[in-house]
């Protein structure tokens, strides 16, 4: 079975680098044409929309050469496409560029902007965006954020440097802050909060559970104003919603948190409530200048707000 690292022959295009698939050798199926295949492949796609990009061109084999919807099915080969988002919404919000050089790129994220590609958004994600601004398909995440979090993110530009930076972050040599706003709390501060985070249902949302512990925040108060407070948090370990987690577990959940205590239904378009966490700042020494650096975001997060 081949599945080597090919370079597509699909260009970037609009910031969105073509996807791949691999084509299982045919068996028991028996897929009569590669449209057969991505039909089935790709359910939630409907075949007329397949056949549209089919006809365009945006369906490719490894050389370039495009499928069109009678092309017998072939295993065992890469198949690479567009993905594409029918009426993908737009964000009308703009990231700020904070710092950049030929390694990286350090960029303020506002709210309701996802890192990468996901769910109802492809070109409107920040990678996307900063890869058709900079013309650049090297462009990757160094680390990630929620879509609902502001704040600092770090993305390389340069592939061959990529690990360098990606090693600070496994081996915890970045030192992060993030303000967040919750309720006031008589829990004495500061605090570590400890624990073992794990995946809940639905997927995308996570609990505590017994075990062995593999996460650890550092907890304190800012700064507080009647009933509501804003809080430091230090993340020492980088599990996924590790702060809203740990925030909820203090019975102090974050203000505007669509899925902690409780998971809301979408809200579609409407921004009118962020979720009140923002990455505030990254520091690391820079692997290759051995430069001490220290990035601080733009945005802040007030007390101005419905509770």
């Amino acid at each position: 079975m081949r599945k080597e690292k090919l370079k597509s022959p699909l260009p970037m295009r609009e910031g969105i680098s073509a996807s791949r698939v691999w084509l299982p050798k045919d068996s028991e199926k028996k897929w009569e044409t590669i449209l057969d295949f991505l039909v089935e492949r790709f359910p939630f796609i409907s075949q007329e929309i397949l056949e549209d990009r089919m006809s365009r061109g945006d369906i490719v084999n490894e050389t370039g050469i495009a499928f069109n919807k009678k092309t017998p099915y072939q295993g065992e080969i890469f198949l690479f496409y567009y993905r594409e988002i029918p009426n993908e919404p737009k964000i009308p919000f703009n990231e700020k560029i904070l710092f950049k050089n030929e390694n990286i790129i350090v960029v303020d994220k506002p709210h309701f902007i996802p890192v990468t590609p996901t769910g109802r958004y492809v070109k409107e994600s920040l990678l996307a965006r900063l890869k058709h601004h900079y013309q650049n398909e090297e462009i990757s995440p160094i680390h990630r954020l929620d879509r609902e979090t502001a704040g600092i993110v770090l993305f390389s530009c340069n592939s061959k440097v990529r690990g360098a930076y990606q090693t600070l972050f496994q081996k915890r040599q970045v030192s992060k802050r993030y303000e967040a706003i919750a309720a006031t709390s008589a829990l004495d501060f500061p605090l570590t909060r400890k624990s073992r985070i794990v995946k809940s249902e639905p997927f995308f949302i996570m609990k505590e559970a017994e075990g062995e512990i593999n996460s650890e925040t550092i907890i304190q108060v800012i700064q507080s104003e009647k009933n509501l407070s804003k809080y430091l948090l230090k993340p020492i370990t980088g599990k996924q919603h590790q702060l809203r987690v740990h925030m909820m577990s203090l019975g102090i959940p974050i203000l505007n948190d669509p899925f902690y205590p409780v998971l809301l239904p979408c809200k579609g378009e409407d921004y009118s409530h962020p979720l009140q966490l923002l990455a505030k700042s990254i520091e690391f020494t820079d692997p290759l200048s051995g430069q001490l650096l220290n990035f601080q975001s733009l945005q802040n997060l007030t007390f101005s707000l419905e509770t």
